[in-house]
């Protein structure tokens, strides 16, 4: 037995050594975070998690992807009773609806939710807080001053999640072509779910929310479809030609999503070599006649100076680069409206539908938020904006899960997702 006991800790420490070699960034939890502990636990769970991802597949037991496919399907759904949850298929597409019990006179409104997960990973599961009432009514009625969002409220929606296909099985852009065709399937029969198909809205968080924003700029170009209603983005990925904007040097190591973590990542969804990283991280991938865009788009000088008060210093972030055709060639998909939608042209931007934008000031993608915002306020388009001044990348997910585990200030962002889809 001792002799069992004694492998039993040589293997863990193994693992855990192994796990911390491979993916051991160090935290920089910037001043004037609150939560300090919880965010530097929440970390090393997550360097965890990703380093004995890859040792395991360093050695050959699994792939990366499959362990972190485990880690996101295995978190705990919250439960509700009042909600009719029923498993579908749309064509290639998995699809999970949430119906409310609640009879409702007239027509829903509908919400199509595509979860995070970089194209490689996540869970419908993951979304559950979105669509769970019980929760929802619980989170947003602690010391709000606005009124909670009733189970009458949102009784008026009916929810779907999409399991769209991974990569790296499915190769980028499946996923994206996945959830479009998705979301045309629902709004050609969204009256038989009772729901008005001119009341749907798009909505995702992470790299869903550059699903979402990618999907509702391709349905602008639907004549034979009602326009979509509008989009719901939280702290969404929107572009990769800049990663030297002031959110991503003031949040370089700032739990979840460091700096470097964010391209590789993205790198990896397209199958692409991580030894483009450097480059691209200096800007050598953006052809000379899209530079010039990005310097109209991108421009630092289009963000509130009161976020560059902190750590940040202008670099000169339009300066001549070292241009490389071959790399221009090869990161191409990067910089395609699909991965990048703030890089779509301005008659696309003008005419997407009413937005709900989520930022948080601890999060690399902070700033791509706010110029989103930026361009599309420019062209008319209504925007709800809602900032998380205690806020990091995935704290919505975090909103309830005891007390050790959670962080109050996403009930802001939940109480504000609920008012908009009131207004809706």
């Amino acid at each position: 037995m001792e002799l069992l006991l004694a492998i039993f800790l040589v293997v863990l420490t193994v693992f855990v050594v192994g796990a911390f070699y491979c993916e051991h960034p160090k935290a920089e939890i910037p001043p004037g975070f609150i939560d300090r502990k919880k965010i530097y636990i929440f970390h090393y769970i997550m360097n965890f998690g990703f380093g004995l991802a890859k040792f395991l597949e360093k050695i050959g037991i699994t792939s990366e992807v499959h362990v972190l496919r485990t880690a996101m399907d295995g978190i705990p759904p919250l439960k509700d009773n009042n909600l009719l949850i029923k498993d579908l298929s749309f064509d290639k597409i998995k699809v999970r609806i949430y119906q409310p019990k609640t009879p409702t006179t007239g027509r829903r409104r509908g919400v199509l939710y595509f979860h995070g997960g970089v194209g490689r990973f996540g869970s419908i599961l993951q979304d559950f807080f979105f669509f769970n009432t019980s929760y929802l009514q619980e989170s947003v009625n602690e010391k709000m001053p606005t009124g909670p969002f009733t189970r009458s409220d949102y009784a008026k929606s009916l929810s779907l999640t999409f399991r769209y296909r991974l990569a790296p099985e499915y190769p980028y852009p499946t996923q994206f072509e996945d959830c479009l065709a998705a979301t045309v399937h629902f709004m050609k029969i969204a009256e038989d779910y009772g729901v008005d198909p001119a009341r749907v809205i798009v909505c995702g968080d992470s790299s869903g929310g550059t699903i979402a924003a990618a999907v509702a700029q391709a349905m602008t170009n639907r004549k034979d479809l009602p326009k979509l209603r509008a989009q719901i983005l939280i702290y969404p990925f929107l572009q990769a030609a800049s990663f030297n904007l002031p959110s991503y040097e003031q949040n370089r190591g700032v739990p979840v999503l460091l700096k470097k973590r964010t391209l590789i990542l993205g790198l990896k969804y397209l199958n692409k070599e991580e030894s483009v990283l450097d480059a691209v991280l200096k800007g050598a991938h953006v052809p000379r006649d899209l530079d010039l865009k990005c310097k109209e788009w991108l421009n630092p000088d289009n963000i509130p100076e009161d976020f560059k008060s902190r750590d940040y210093q202008v670099k000169g972030v339009y300066q001549e680069k070292q241009y490389s055709e071959d790399l221009c060639r090869q990161a191409k998909p990067i910089l395609d409206p699909i991965f990048s939608p703030l890089l779509a042209e301005d008659s696309v931007i003008a005419q997407l539908p009413e937005t709900f934008l989520l930022s948080c000031e601890f999060d690399v993608l902070r700033d791509d938020v706010l110029l989103y915002k930026k361009r599309l306020e420019d062209h008319g388009i209504k925007v709800t904006w809602c900032h998380l001044e205690q806020g990091f990348h995935g704290i919505i997910f975090l909103a309830n899960y005891g007390r050790l585990a959670s962080f109050k200030t996403a009930n802001k962002g939940l109480q504000m997702i609920a008012d908009f889809l009131k207004s809706i």
